[in-house]
C-alpha cells in the first residue's frame, strides 16, 4: 500500500475519531465516571521537572521547541521555567481543558504537551493559564466555568487572534484514556465559525473540525491537521494510535 493511500486513511480515521464526539451533557452526571471528582493535586504534578520540560517540549520539533518558553505546573499554576527567544510556548496541559462534560476531565494521567505560537501565546494561552489557575485555587468546575464566562462577556479575555494555532506532535502525549497518545497534529485556532469556512470534514480534505471542543468553554473553533510524523520525526502513519478512540 503507498504512503499516499495509507495518509489518506489515516485522515479518514482522524475525522471518524473526532465527529462523534459531541459534548453530552448528561455524561457529567454520571455518578459512575471514572473520574467524579478532582483527585489529591499530587496526581497532576509531575515530580520531575525536567521531564515535564521535556515533555512540554516534545509536542513540537525540536527546531522550533527548542527556542521555546516552557511553562511547568506547580501548586499554585504554571510556572516559567525556561525563557525562550522565539515567541512560541510549550508547555503540558492537564485534563481540565478537556471539554466540561468529559470523562477525562478529572483524570490525573492525562497529560497534553503543546506548543503555542505567538499569536496563540497571546490569545489562547491565557484560559489555559487561568483554567488551571481557578482549579488550582480551590474553586469547583460550575465556579471556575462563571468566572472565565464573566470575563469573556466583559472583553477581559481575548477572541483568537489572526494566524493562532499550536503543535501536538508528541509520541509521548495521553490525551485520556479513550484516546491515548492519538495522533500527531496540528490545531489553528479561530473564532467560532462552520465546517465550510475552511472545507472540513469533506471527503478528501485534511482539514478536520474539532467537534470536541467545539461547543466549549472558550470561544474558538479549532481545525485540526494530521500530520505523518511525530515531533522526533518518526513515522505516526504505521502507528497504532489509529485503534484509539476519541
Amino acid at each position: 500500500m503507498s504512503a499516499k493511500i495509507i495518509k489518506a486513511a489515516v485522515i479518514a480515521t482522524f475525522i471518524l475519531l473526532v465527529a462523534p464526539c459531541s459534548p453530552r451533557p448528561a455524561q457529567a452526571q454520571d455518578a459512575k465516571a471514572p473520574y467524579p471528582a478532582m483527585a489529591p493535586l499530587d496526581g497532576y504534578l509531575m515530580a520531575d521537572r525536567d521531564a515535564e520540560i521535556a515533555l512540554a517540549k516534545s509536542a513540537a520539533p525540536p527546531a522550533l521547541s527548542s527556542d521555546a518558553n516552557v511553562l511547568v505546573l506547580e501548586k499554585d499554576g504554571y510556572h516559567t521555567a525556561i525563557e525562550g527567544k522565539n515567541g512560541f510556548t510549550c508547555v503540558v496541559e492537564r485534563g481540565w481543558m478537556s471539554p466540561l462534560d468529559s470523562t477525562d476531565f478529572w483524570n490525573p494521567k492525562l497529560r497534553g504537551p503543546i506548543c503555542y505560537n505567538p499569536a496563540a501565546v497571546r490569545s489562547i494561552l491565557p484560559y489555559t493559564i487561568l483554567r488551571t489557575k481557578l482549579i488550582l485555587s480551590g474553586l469547583t468546575k460550575d465556579q471556575m466555568v462563571e468566572k472565565i464566562q464573566a470575563e469573556v462577556d466583559g472583553g477581559l479575555l481575548p477572541l483568537p487572534e489572526p494566524g493562532a494555532m499550536s503543535y501536538m506532535m508528541s509520541k509521548n502525549q495521553y490525551l485520556g484514556d479513550g484516546p491515548g497518545h492519538w495522533h500527531s497534529h496540528l490545531m489553528f485556532h479561530l473564532p467560532r465559525m462552520g465546517a465550510a469556512s475552511w472545507g472540513a470534514n469533506l471527503h478528501g480534505s485534511p482539514v478536520v473540525l474539532d467537534t470536541y471542543h467545539h461547543e466549549g468553554l472558550e470561544p474558538e473553533t479549532i481545525f485540526m491537521v494530521p500530520v505523518d510524523h511525530w515531533s522526533d520525526g518518526t513515522s505516526a502513519i504505521s502507528d497504532d494510535s489509529a485503534t484509539h478512540q476519541h
